[in-house]
């Protein structure tokens, strides 16, 4: 990469003094140093022009691209293509026009005061994301450290985890690490006080009796809001299981409801993605808040509007799931798309929409039938739910 004029380098809290040879080289021979004005501090006099990198960051990219034809060093924090900036920076230059060095980063740094062992331990960035992040993996015993926005973060980090019933758990605060006067601040959730300053991640060992997610499909009902418009657990547990999601992959959820299925396809992997369609606004608007709350609607769009008019908004998914408004027109459409098909119906009219295909286009018929026990007089007995009928094609 000797032809690259930019360089990015990873700093740590102790500055210049603190990175390798390769690193201080480049910042010596550099034209200009662009880098936000926190690490700009830390670089000593020199003949080098300094650029403080502007708010909002991708302001910044235009400027950077204007100073081609000069040796420019870009210093961000740590290792920047760990929830940093240097993903951002590398996909708007060619892959010649760039080299990268990256320092320690805060988590290993955190893992390394700490004792934990980086590979079991979760790592999130949520100093530019909502806490609900969390939600997916909070359970005990499980280990998270993640950045923060600043340090009245730390007063909702504790609040959040208290509310949804992990106050029990140990978070440890640490400032300034790397710097050498680190400082480390230990609590429970429910009663840990202090006034915290950036920078600073926040270290958690997740502990309390607050409802956990699976790590399977068919998480529990009552954690989507609902109308009763909702493909119950057993159902749609064996609905997720038929859709089959790998990781990257697009799902569409036609008829969203609650949303329950987009819900939990996004719940399976952190990369994946769905388009929900949901042509009431008030079920459409409950999907968003269930997404939110289970910490992803950031990979979640909604679609308000009838199918299939509504579905030509959307980009072409690797699967579709049909769970409300069935009809010709719609199967039709869908079936139309180079995507695995899962569709369920519940009355007569839909089973025979769903045979109907089946004969047309292959696939697989299956009939779910569901007893649940029930009081019957003083004893007790079956209870059924009314039958679903899926039909599935894999192409």
């Amino acid at each position: 990469m000797s032809e690259a004029w930019l360089t990015i380098v990873g700093m740590g809290e102790d500055g210049v003094a603190g990175l390798g040879a390769r690193s201080q080289a480049a910042l010596d021979a550099a034209d200009v140093i662009m880098a936000p004005p926190r690490h700009l501090a830390h670089v000593p006099d020199g003949p080098a022009e300094r650029v403080e990198w502007p708010v909002p960051f991708a302001d910044g990219i235009a400027l950077l691209a204007s100073l081609r034809g000069q040796r420019v060093v870009v210093l961000a924090s740590g290792d920047p293509f760990w929830f940093g900036a240097g993903s951002v920076i590398a996909r708007s230059f060619g892959r010649e026009e760039w080299r990268a060095l990256p320092g320690p980063s805060c988590f290993a740094l955190a893992a390394a005061e700490l004792g934990w062992a980086l590979e079991n331990t979760i790592c999130l960035g949520l100093h530019a994301a909502p806490l609900e992040r969390l939600r997916p993996v909070l359970s005990p015993g499980v280990h998270v450290i993640t950045t923060l926005r600043d340090g009245d973060a730390v007063t909702r980090l504790c609040s959040y985890l208290s509310k949804h019933g992990f106050g029990e758990s140990a978070v440890t605060i640490l400032e300034r690490l790397g710097a050498g006067d680190t400082k480390v601040t230990t609590g429970t959730a429910q009663d840990l006080k202090g006034q915290f300053a950036h920078p600073l991640v926040a270290a958690i060992d997740v502990a309390g009796d607050g409802p956990a997610l699976t790590v399977v499909s068919g998480q529990r009902d009552d954690l989507f809001a609902s109308d009763g418009q909702i493909t119950k657990r057993p159902v749609r547990a064996i609905t997720l299981s038929t859709l089959a999601p790998h990781p990257g992959e697009h799902l569409w959820d036609v008829g969203g409801g609650s949303g329950s299925i987009a819900l939990e396809w996004l719940l399976a992997h952190p990369s994946n993605r769905a388009t929900a369609f949901e042509m009431r606004s008030d079920r459409a608007a409950r999907i968003l808040s269930n997404a939110e709350t289970l910490g992803v609607g950031h990979r979640l769009h909604v679609i308000e509007g009838a199918a299939p008019d509504a579905l030509a908004e959307a980009k072409v998914p690797d699967a579709v799931f049909v769970g409300g408004g069935l009809s010709q027109v719609l199967l039709d459409a869908v079936t139309s798309l180079p995507a695995r098909i899962v569709a369920n119906a519940v009355t007569l009219e839909g089973e025979a929409l769903l045979a109907h295909a089946q004969a047309s286009h292959g696939g697989t018929l299956m009939r779910i039938e569901l007893s649940q026990s029930a009081p019957l007089g003083a004893k007790r007995g079956w209870s059924r739910s009314y039958p679903v009928v899926q039909w599935s094609l894999v192409r």
